[in-house]
């Protein structure tokens, strides 16, 4: 069951990561590997407390 758990976790930061390194890469204006890793790490931070608010509010 915890590993389910954590999978569903994982889940819905990846789902949070990914529209938001997208609009990362749409809003920069060039594309260089600094840029892509800083985005990356942005995105999974914010991610991360996206999923943290969303827990906090539903209570689960």
């Amino acid at each position: 069951m915890k590993g389910r758990r954590t999978l569903l976790a994982l889940a819905e930061v990846a789902a949070w990561w990914v529209p938001l390194a997208a609009l990362w890469l749409v809003l920069i204006s060039t594309v260089d590997a600094l840029e892509l890793a800083v985005g990356a790490g942005a995105s999974a931070l914010t991610a991360f407390v996206a999923r943290g608010a969303r827990r906090a509010v539903s209570g689960r």
